[in-house]
């Protein structure tokens, strides 16, 4: 007997297993310095914690509608329409998920089809390198990935003619992920808008049933000069647009496990419907007590927010200036989200102190680690030019990234 070829063809997620690696060997006594995991190392808002225990005790611990109560649909719809300057978004355009993840995977079981035998499969177009549970579960549902490469000297953006020449009768999607994980850089407001005209001009020849998933989570983690934009806020687009967000990231509430995906106008309202009955044959609707938390973490907690994203910043700015003075490493400027992706590229072929062969970004990890034991995230599961880089989450403290840069400096100087 055996599994289905669905599981054996899914590959696991390299962050998992690093983060995996080091817990293993911070479990036998060793000391390491983790930069793998993609989670804020601050605490969830007090105020959020206090009204969902307040929840419990109330005993909102019953089914909810399969969508999310009616009040904290309500007050993201509002959010969306407020904040985000996306129209024609009420609470019947929002499903909350049980976490981001949920979201996406949702998302694309709606958009994609299995290919019927001899027709090809309808596309994805991504960006990469990108996170590297986009293609999998993308392609779970059917989807062919197409990857739109992008490098560090463009910051990592998709330009508008390589959207055009991207976009085919086959493509069924376009995914945005800005701020970008692993990246940490971002779309300008005027190059959000230059890539919605060329969806609504491809649109309206080429690719009629072409949508735009938009992953927002480190929406509100944000700060360099580039000023947070949604891409449905551009109306052209708005209702082909399907927005993905979350309170995990920017307000540290990663194991609470909530998302929404919401939509636009008619065919947003529908796509919900849709999703709403795929999640009503899953996992049937979100915990109760924890809606409460999230209703209090968006309403009551901007301070927080303000906090970590400050940290942020400056933990930005430690990381850069301490890699960028690295031999043999380029790095973007983080100005969203909480990654630096250093290209160590000019270190591969190489030899280290411990007798390891640097032939891709993944020995580099492994050695990085078993030698120095610091932890980051080899590049290649991100595509495109993931294989020259490495990924290094600074959700720790400035103590922390100057200590396990001094490490890599030292590990990158023991090379031969």
């Amino acid at each position: 007997m055996q599994v289905s070829r669905r599981c054996q063809t899914l590959k696991p997620s390299a962050t998992v297993a690093v983060m995996n690696r080091a817990a293993a060997l911070k479990a036998q006594g060793v000391e390491v310095l983790n930069f793998s995991a993609g989670e804020p190392d601050f605490n969830s808002p007090d105020k959020a914690k206090q009204a969902a225990i307040a929840a419990l005790q109330a005993n909102q611990t019953k089914y909810l509608p399969t969508a999310g109560d009616p009040a904290t649909r309500e007050l993201i719809a509002r959010i969306i329409t407020d904040r985000n300057r996306i129209p024609g978004v009420t609470r019947d355009h929002v499903l909350i998920t049980a976490g981001v993840k949920m979201a996406l995977y949702l998302t694309f079981q709606g958009l994609f089809d299995l290919p019927e035998p001899g027709q090809p499969a309808r596309e994805l177009l991504l960006p990469v390198p990108a996170w590297v549970s986009f293609a999998p579960i993308a392609e779970l549902a059917g989807a062919k990935v197409v990857q739109m490469p992008t490098t560090t000297a463009g910051g990592f953006k998709i330009t508008p003619d390589q959207l055009a020449a991207a976009i085919t009768p086959r493509t069924r999607a376009l995914l945005i992920n800005s701020p970008n994980n692993p990246c940490s850089t971002m779309y300008t407001p005027d190059e959000l808008r230059a890539l919605a005209r060329v969806i609504a001009d491809k649109a309206r020849t080429t690719a009629p049933d072409m949508v735009v998933v938009a992953d927002e989570l480190y929406q509100n983690i944000v700060f360099g000069t580039v000023p947070f934009m949604s891409i449905g806020a551009c109306p052209e687009i708005a209702e082909r647009t399907l927005t993905i967000n979350g309170p995990g990231k920017s307000f540290a509430m990663t194991g609470w496990r909530l998302g929404w995906v919401s939509g636009s106008g008619p065919f947003g309202k529908a796509f919900i419907d849709a999703l709403t009955k795929l999640q009503g044959q899953t996992i049937t609707c979100v915990p109760a007590f924890s809606l409460a938390g999230l209703r209090a973490a968006l309403t009551e907690c901007q301070d927080d927010i303000d906090r970590m994203r400050a940290e942020f910043a400056a933990r930005a700015e430690l990381i850069h200036a301490l890699l960028s003075a690295l031999p043999g490493v380029r790095v973007a400027r983080p100005i969203g989200a909480f990654y630096a992706f250093p290209d160590i590229s000019a270190h591969l072929g190489r030899t280290s102190a411990g007798g390891r062969r640097i032939a891709a970004a993944a020995d580099f990890a492994a050695a990085l680690l078993e030698e120095h034991t610091v932890a980051v995230v080899p590049g290649e599961d991100f595509l495109g030019d993931g294989p020259k880089h490495i990924r290094m989450s600074f959700a720790c403290s400035q103590e922390t990234i100057r200590e396990g840069v001094r490490r890599l400096g030292e590990f990158i100087s023991g090379l031969k």
